[in-house]
């Protein structure tokens, strides 16, 4: 049995749809358990006005063109859509990828996003307090669709505040992710351990993963691991060279 599960996250940027449909079909083949992508409106690095594709719309064409990954956004932000909608977007894809979806959600960051879309930007505690408000509306809205979703749609919380982040991750969440170094990643997911014991809620009950920042932190993989890590997801960005995947595949699959 593999040591974690290896994802891989393509940044629908600088390149063709095409391309993206390649690329995850190709990471399918190889074996991945997961394929992501983000929710942003704009490139987060090289030219700032290159070329840039929506998340969701992304997911449905995803959820048509996989058929045993898991796949999501990671992570949908709050403040772009209605929670509501997002609910009901995410069960749709559900349907359509027969029961894959993971829903990922987040307060959100980028400011370029919110300003040039018209969606107001606030705070960095404004965004974490509306974070929560927004979970709970999409569980209530996920209970009374008709039909249900195909799967279980579990919920993944991504972020990394202290104060409420991880504390709405504590109370809801199937899935956490973090980020790294190491050393960051171990101590946030400590902190997520302390609000379960708040909350009354049981720590192993949310599963960890780990969205690494680039090629860098593949080799500390297995330090990843080793602090909790069931999931370590490798971002990717076009041309959509897989080569970094196939070794952390390797190193998951190993000893």
């Amino acid at each position: 049995m593999p040591r974690f599960k290896v994802g891989v996250q393509f940044e629908p940027q600088h390149c063709s749809v095409d391309e993206l449909r390649d690329a995850w079909r190709r990471a399918e083949r190889l074996g991945v358990d997961s394929i992501w992508t983000w929710d942003h409106f704009f490139p987060l690095s090289g030219n700032p006005d290159g070329r840039h594709y929506e998340g969701w719309s992304l997911l449905a064409a995803m959820a048509c063109d996989t058929t045993r990954s898991v796949i999501g956004v990671l992570v949908s932000c709050n403040s772009y859509r209605s929670p509501d909608l997002v609910a009901d977007m995410a069960r749709t894809i559900d349907h359509i990828s027969g029961g894959r979806v993971v829903l990922g959600y987040g307060a959100g960051w980028s400011e370029r996003d919110y300003g040039e879309y018209g969606f107001e930007f606030g705070t960095v505690r404004s965004r974490a307090a509306a974070l929560e408000t927004g979970v709970v509306r999409i569980k209530a809205r996920l209970a009374k669709l008709n039909p249900a979703p195909a799967g279980t749609l579990p919920l993944m919380i991504g972020g990394e505040g202290e104060r409420v982040t991880l504390r709405v991750a504590a109370e809801h969440a199937d899935i956490w992710t973090g980020f790294g170094p190491v050393a960051t990643f171990a101590h946030k997911s400590r902190v997520l351990d302390q609000w379960c014991e708040k909350v009354g809620r049981d720590p192993s009950s949310i599963e960890r993963s780990v969205l690494l920042d680039g090629p860098a932190e593949v080799a500390h993989v297995d330090a990843f691991a080793a602090a909790g890590a069931r999931e370590i997801i490798v971002p990717c960005q076009a041309p959509f060279d897989l080569a970094t995947v196939e070794a952390v595949l390797r190193s998951a699959r190993s000893g």
